[in-house]
């Protein structure tokens, strides 16, 4: 847990002192979180007079990487109720947005999500969209009620590769941290 402090520590000391524009959420992720952050994110983005695609591309990531914390975090409370608790971070610096995220999984879900990470990442924009459309046709509903479709579309969205980290949490459990580059559109 301590690579993933440090991590997040230096990467919020970094946006801090350079962006002024880091939105910065650690707490559980509920419909109402996900509707206050993206008011919130949406007037700081429309602030710095972006091109409609590139506001356009930031809110849509922003929300899909949202849910996916909703959806996905392996967290519970005191009663084992699954709770979507996570970190959720937005920041920009030159050229790029970012999105970055947190939650916990099983330690049984990290080698399904890494082989699905390495797969998107090593795919083309056109192997993506082909992915994409393939799941919409024949994808079946997944237990959190997904088809599988978000990081997929995520990657398109963002025409990055994904940089991501897994740390220990405790024996059963991972902490994942997600992070997606979103590159600022020049032309709009």
């Amino acid at each position: 847990m301590d690579n993933i402090i440090y991590f997040i520590k230096s990467f919020l000391t970094s946006e801090m002192t350079t962006s002024g524009f880091p939105v910065i959420y650690k707490g559980e992720m509920s419909h109402q979180i996900t509707r206050s952050f993206a008011f919130m994110a949406s007037r700081k983005i429309t602030e710095k007079n972006l091109p409609t695609s590139t506001r356009k591309r930031i809110f849509h990531i922003m929300i899909e990487c949202l849910q996916n914390v909703t959806k996905h975090s392996d967290d519970f409370d005191q009663k084992d109720h699954k709770v979507g608790n996570g970190l959720f971070i937005v920041s920009h610096k030159k050229d790029s947005f970012y999105v970055v995220t947190g939650n916990i999984v099983k330690n049984e879900s990290v080698k399904p999500l890494e082989d699905r990470l390495i797969k998107i990442n090593g795919s083309s924009a056109q192997e993506l969209k082909d992915s994409f459309l393939k799941q919409m046709v024949e994808g079946e509903l997944n237990e959190s009620g997904g088809a599988g479709l978000g990081l997929i579309d995520i990657a398109r969205k963002s025409g990055r590769k994904f940089f991501y980290h897994f740390v220990p949490f405790d024996r059963n459990r991972q902490y994942f941290v997600l992070v997606v580059t979103i590159p600022i559109d020049k032309d709009g």
